[in-house]
């Protein structure tokens, strides 16, 4: 579960940081090439790219979570056990159907 999570926090940052980083590195000049370009290009290209890198990063974490074993989790069965049982215990009371309300008027 650990490393689950640790994955998904990890994802996380990097989908915040990498478009902030892509943003701030063309509008300071810092990547090679981005002189010559008018403000608007760098604007479009900039934007474009920080949206291109959220959906590498998202990607990159589905591959991830594609690749774990599935063997791996196994559902806790006193879970299942009560949750099987919660469901049939829960089932529809005579008092609430709406044909007895009818009738009481």
């Amino acid at each position: 579960m650990a490393g689950v999570i640790q994955k998904f926090l990890i994802a996380s940052m990097f989908m915040c940081a990498v478009p902030i980083a892509i943003l701030y590195g063309f509008n300071h000049k810092l990547f090679p090439g981005t002189i010559q370009l008018s403000p608007h290009s760098v604007t479009l290209l900039s934007g474009f790219l920080a949206v291109i890198s959220v959906n590498v990063v998202i990607a990159f974490y589905i591959y991830m979570a594609m690749k774990e074993p599935a063997s791996k989790h196994e559902p806790d069965l006193k879970f299942v056990a009560d949750a099987k049982a919660s469901i049939r215990q829960s089932g529809p009371n005579e008092a609430d159907l709406p044909s007895n309300h009818g009738k009481q008027e």
